[in-house]
């Protein structure tokens, strides 16, 4: 069994580097960089999800998927169209159907932000944007019952923008359960990064 851990928007693979120093050492950890994905292609969100269905025919045994935000979201998407190939699933400060009033205020912040910002993260700031606007329409919230795994749903103590909707995730999705990161906000892998890596040895155990 392997696990993938996906990062969130604004993040790398390298976001999670002192999370894995507390998983345990006999787990099989992939960490990918979602930005390498797009590289040369459409900056959009189906290609970021085709990348990923791609990645996971590597795999011949089954995955643990752990996914923050736009990680979540790929995960999700993953363990209901390929329920066969998912053993666990993680989802951290994940939403199943984009807020979009949210999106547009975080598009208007986006395109303030200078270019440099956005190379630290591996993008183009125009593909940036462009993944952020292609997300816009995302609704998983009727498909969530497909998910056959078990499930934990992790949210920030501090993250309000995404509490309800975590909570709702936990309810939605069968075999699911919720827990909150004291001292978190929505980047809980960097903000709790141990804490994070107990509930996830608890939850794999």
């Amino acid at each position: 069994m392997s696990d993938l851990l996906l990062h969130g928007l604004g993040q790398t693979s390298s976001s999670w580097n002192e999370t894995i120093q507390t998983l345990k050492e006999e787990r099989n950890i992939f960490c990918p960089n979602l930005s390498d994905w797009i590289l040369g292609k459409q900056p959009c969100y189906d290609t970021l999800y085709k990348a990923l269905e791609k990645y996971c025919e590597q795999f011949d045994d089954t995955l643990c998927l752990v996914g923050l935000s736009l990680g979540g979201i790929l995960a999700m998407q993953y363990s209901i169209e390929h329920p066969e190939k998912v053993k666990a699933l993680v989802l951290i400060g994940t939403q199943c159907k984009m807020p979009k009033r949210l999106l547009k205020l975080q598009n208007v912040f986006f395109h303030l932000m200078p270019d440099s910002e956005f190379s630290k993260m591996g993008f183009q700031k125009s593909d940036f944007i462009s993944l952020c606007k292609s997300m816009t329409d995302l609704d998983f919230s009727h498909r969530l019952k497909e998910i056959r795994c078990k499930a934990l749903v992790v949210c920030g103590e501090k993250d309000r923008a995404n509490k309800s909707a975590s909570l709702q995730l936990a309810e939605l999705i069968p075999n699911a359960e919720f827990v909150t990161i004291l001292g978190a906000g929505h980047e809980v892998n960097l903000d709790c990064p141990s804490k994070l890596g107990e509930e996830l040895n608890d939850f794999f155990k």
